[in-house]
């Protein structure tokens, strides 16, 4: 008998979803309270709840609602984050920008640490949880966003290890909301130019927070600021890690030189493309 699993990728690759089979193992294994891998080989039967369970999640996939998001998680480096669609989902290439961290403060034995513009966490918590000696400190505009990184600290067992901000790097003297003398600081903002918006995939316009999205006329008014607030925060000979989007390493290297940041180093995503801009003060 045609199993679950079976049905379901058929139907996912009916409507053009890429590696139906791994989605539809991690639908039903979503509605089994199993891992995935559980039905490589072999899937139980569902009883109707289940059934009725997967039909709806199968229904929103084809209309290209974000798995993650509707599985309420998404695996980021090492771990499994809590996602909605009050945060931007975490994306594969964004684990260069953590690896670099993480490289950089166990090899400095960095102390403390700041995210702005944190989201669900993944970037921040990713990073604590590699490097024990860290604290750190997350910013974010979002009290929704800050309530999802919250629920991820506490399940990744680091909700003693940090402390979350609510506010955004446009508020005056924010910086004594979030403190000094940081080893590192990790960002990953908006950089979407306005007008590119209605280009993007549906799944990422339509589900993904549009302040997470938003850079403004050219896509680097955030990036401004945040050079701007975050020179005087960073400890002398500390770095900066930031993501940017395609082709606009140079523009934020300028921009960070302008606030008296040098350039350290650019590091390529797993496409090939320029994506982590890492910046010394």
């Amino acid at each position: 008998m045609t199993n679950a699993v079976q049905n379901i990728a058929e139907i996912l690759k009916s409507h053009q979803i890429e590696e139906p089979k791994l989605e539809a193992r991690m639908m039903v294994a979503s509605v089994l309270n199993l891992e995935a891998n559980d039905l490589f080989f072999d899937c139980p039967e569902l009883n109707a709840e289940q059934e009725k369970q997967l039909a709806e999640l199968v229904e929103k996939r084809i209309n290209h609602y974000p798995l993650c998001k509707l599985l309420g998680k998404k695996g980021f480096y090492k771990y499994d984050f809590i996602v909605s669609e009050d945060v931007l989902s975490p994306r594969p290439d964004t684990e260069i920008l953590v690896e670099a961290a993480i490289n950089y403060a166990k090899e400095n034995k960095a102390k403390k640490i700041l995210d702005l513009g944190t989201g669900s966490g993944c970037i921040i918590l990713s990073v604590l949880g590699d490097v024990a000696d860290l604290s750190g400190v997350a910013l974010d505009a979002s009290v929704k966003a800050l309530n999802i990184a919250a629920q991820n600290a506490d399940n990744l067992g680091l909700a003693n290890r940090i402390k979350f901000v609510h506010g955004s790097w446009f508020d005056e003297d924010i910086s004594s909301s979030l403190g000094t003398d940081f080893d590192l600081i990790v960002t990953n903002p908006p950089y979407i130019p306005s007008k590119d918006i209605e280009n993007l995939d549906e799944e990422v316009k339509a589900h993904d927070p549009l302040l997470a999205l938003d850079g403004g006329e050219d896509g680097l008014k955030d990036y401004r600021q945040i050079a701007k607030i975050s020179y005087p925060m960073l400890k002398e000979g500390g770095k900066i890690f930031i993501e940017g989007g395609i082709g606009q390493e140079k523009q934020i290297a300028d921009v960070f030189a302008k606030e008296g940041f040098c350039l350290s180093t650019i590091l390529k995503d797993y496409g090939g493309i320029n994506r982590c801009i890492i910046l010394k003060k």
